[in-house]
């Protein structure tokens, strides 16, 4: 694995930890859940093959620090985040975007809000619940685990949380479980120790985040939306089904499930790059 040249960005609020691999024109890569910019070491180098590949930790993220770690965490202000990134190292210039789960919510804003800066987006799995039809069942699942999260503590509130995101009837273990590379096992203290604040700050703050729907269908030649192909059925693959119908937009899928950055990198670095060529 090639070493990134690394730095610190302040933002407001926050100082961000970012990666910088490769030459060419800029790909940023935005991690979601508990996970950082190492998230994406099993992509990166190929990728810097072909582009500039920057990623980062997000606020309040492994090396990304709050000045205040109470702060309630809004898409918003993690779109603008990722703004500052593109205006560091791309000044000017619009950027190709990934983004996974969470990470993906992030880049739908940041392409709804700032559409000058990305000239194509590629958006994984982004658990953007509110356009479901029935998405106060989902309002009342993250209700439940902020209630489990305070009553019972973190593990509890992830078993209804992980419970809540599976098929109707599944019962198998969450592919998070399955036994990982090695160099992504080496990331797994980290990722537990950013669990409690994405539990706590980022779950509730972006499943309830609505993207602009019709502003979406104005942007949409420049949004590929994309799913695990084993992740049929679950609740992070509806949105990106729903949106993809809703604009008329091919589903793109790739390969593993939620979380198939990390279980199938070759296959799924190979796929972002041809989505991004598409």
């Amino acid at each position: 694995m090639t070493e990134p040249t690394t730095g610190s960005l302040r933002v407001s609020g926050a100082t961000l930890h970012y990666e910088v691999r490769g030459r060419g024109p800029l790909l940023l890569l935005i991690p979601g859940g508990a996970g950082g910019a190492a998230s994406f070491d099993g992509i990166a180098d190929d990728l810097a093959a072909e582009y500039t590949v920057a990623t980062y930790d997000p606020r309040g993220m492994s090396r990304s620090t709050l000045a205040d770690p109470e702060a309630e965490q809004r898409v918003a202000e993690h779109a603008d985040d990722a703004l500052r990134v593109l205006d560091l190292l791309s000044p000017g210039e619009p950027a190709r975007v990934f983004g996974t789960s969470s990470g993906a919510i992030t880049a739908v804003h940041l392409l709804t809000a700032r559409p000058e800066r990305v000239e194509r987006l590629v958006a994984h799995e982004p658990p953007l619940v509110e356009v479901l039809p029935d998405a106060p069942e989902h309002r009342e699942l993250l209700a439940r685990v902020q209630e489990t999260l305070r009553t019972q503590g973190l593990m509890p509130a992830m078993a209804v949380f992980a419970a809540g995101l599976k098929k109707d009837g599944d019962t198998t273990a969450p592919e998070a479980a399955l036994e990982l590379p090695p160099q992504a096992a080496a990331r797994a203290e980290r990722t537990m120790a950013n669990l409690p604040y994405f539990v706590g700050r980022i779950v509730p703050g972006f499943m309830s985040y609505a993207p602009d729907i019709h502003r979406l269908e104005a942007l949409s030649d420049r949004l590929v939306l994309a799913c695990g192909q084993d992740s049929r059925g679950e609740l992070p693959y509806r949105p990106a089904a729903f949106l993809a119908e809703r604009l008329g937009k091919e589903l793109l899928h790739f390969p593993g499930g939620h979380t198939g950055l990390t279980t199938h990198p070759a296959g799924f670095g190979e796929l972002v790059r041809k989505a991004l060529r598409a």
